[in-house]
């Protein structure tokens, strides 16, 4: 016999996992520092590959001015504004992706802790199925 509070239960279950649950269960081998982390590190690598390719463009548009001024021109102040402006974008995107990713997080353990608790519900479900099965009782 069909139990439809089972089906109903799977088919929840088989449709967080195939959905949004994969993410959250890839995160929940982390802990949430180590998850924060790793997220940081490839916020950083992007942003410094960007920030390398805008300046690259801008140097390759404005190449034919920087060639024509190269024994006058203050290099040093230039870098200065680079790298100023380079920490300053850093520090923007470090502290959104410490915030966005640490509330990511959280909510991932929320979800998956509901998650949890149909799949013990299920495990109940099942152990009463077969605790009746072999008791000989018939619903």
């Amino acid at each position: 016999m069909l139990n439809d509070r089972k089906i109903r239960l799977m088919t929840k279950l088989a449709l967080y996992e195939q959905k949004e649950g994969k993410e959250d269960i890839k995160m929940a081998k982390y802990f949430k520092t180590d998850y924060v982390r790793l997220q940081v590190l490839k916020t950083v690598i992007s942003v410094t590959f960007g920030y390398a390719l805008i300046l690259l463009m801008i140097g390759l548009y404005h190449a034919e001015y920087i060639i024509s001024k190269v024994v006058t021109f203050n290099f040093v102040r230039l870098g200065q504004y680079i790298l100023g402006f380079y920490i300053i974008i850093m520090a923007i995107y470090i502290t959104g992706a410490i915030i966005g990713y640490s509330l990511k997080y959280n909510n991932s353990r929320k979800y998956l802790s509901k998650y949890y608790k149909s799949l013990k519900r299920l495990s109940n479900i099942y152990r009463e199925d077969i605790t009746d099965d072999y008791l000989g009782g018939n619903k």
